[in-house]
Formats: C-alpha cells, structure tokens, sequence
C-alpha cells in the first residue's frame, strides 16, 4: 500500500512540474519572462537566409504586422527542423512551448528545436 502511495505521489510531482500554462496569443504579453504554450494559427511567415543568422519568423495569432505573438527560428536551430517551418505551419493551428520575451513591443517565442512546436 505504502509503494502505491508513493508512486502515485511521485508521479504527481513529476506531471506538475512538466506542465506549463496554455495560452492564446493575445495574452502572450501578459506572461515576459515565464514559460508558456501558446496556441493558435500560424497566418505566415518568412525565412530570411540572406540575413545575419538567417532567422525564420513565424506570425501567429495574425499577419505581419499585426501578429500577436511571433516565433523566431535562427538558422542553427533551423537546421534541425525536418521541414520549412514557414511553408509546413501557414494556414494551420499549432502550440508552441517556451519562454516569451519582449522584442521592439512584440510577444515572441524562440524555437530551439522542432518538438517545441506541434501541429493541432
């Protein structure tokens, strides 16, 4: 009976602290500096592989320049990716897991590595 406790217990403890708050992104901005799953539609992007770091930035929630929340892709991390992000995820919902951070009055998302972003 004691083991039954204890590995319900520890179970408990292990999904708490791998659970993260779901968002929508319109409230992205609400939570700088925390890490969150934000989820809605990806309304576009772009690669930049002629700029510094070739980054690919990813507007959610609505087209640039309007978006709520963008997900930037550098080039390093970009290479790790099994398909073109701006290509794959326009037109789809998708969750993306990270830390939200302030750039120039925008919400963004850097995705290290594909598992972070899933396709709904």
């Amino acid at each position: 009976m004691q083991k039954i406790i204890f590995s319900a217990l520890c179970l408990f403890i292990v999904n708490s602290n791998f659970s993260q708050t779901v968002i929508q992104p319109k409230d992205a901005a609400k939570y700088i500096g925390q890490t969150v799953t934000v989820c809605g539609k990806i309304y576009g992007g772009k690669y930049l592989d002629a700029a510094k770091n070739k980054p690919t930035f990813l507007n959610m929630g609505a087209a640039y320049p309007n978006q709520l929340l963008t997900i930037v892709i550098w080039g390093n991390a970009r290479k790790s990716f099994s398909y073109a992000p701006e290509e794959k995820l326009k037109n789809k919902t998708v969750c993306i897991t990270g830390k939200v951070e302030m750039f120039k009055g925008k919400a963004q998302i850097m995705a290290d590595k594909e598992s972070q972003i899933k396709e709904q």
